[in-house]
């Protein structure tokens, strides 16, 4: 016959993903200073088993202007972070940091 195996071993479920506690303060400081500036109004979070999503919007009731997403890595530790704006990616990287650049706004000099 065959060989009995446990099928707890085989098929372990991915790990959820979440945002810790230094990627959610890098996202609320720049949702924070847009927020101050009238812009940005509303945000959800969503946490699904391969990605956790930070959603921004400008008005609650309208879909989201930008979303970052985290997506665990397979068989890594490392995650990977995504910007898109509607269906179109704006940014995608290893550091939370560096790809919420594409988002964040620049200081003009007003002369």
């Amino acid at each position: 016959m065959g060989e009995v195996v446990a099928l707890e071993n085989q098929y372990r479920p991915a790990k959820p993903v979440y945002f810790d506690k230094r990627e959610l303060r890098h996202l609320m400081n720049v949702y924070s200073r847009r927020v101050s500036a009238g812009e940005w109004r509303d945000y959800a979070i969503d946490s699904q088993r391969d990605q956790a999503v930070f959603s921004i919007f400008r008005h609650t009731s309208e879909a989201p202007l930008y979303r970052v997403a985290k997506t665990g890595r397979k068989g890594r530790s490392a995650a990977e972070y995504s910007v898109s704006e509607g269906p179109r990616l704006l940014k995608r990287g290893p550091n939370i940091s560096d790809v919420l650049t594409v988002i964040e706004r620049r200081l003009e000099l007003v002369t």
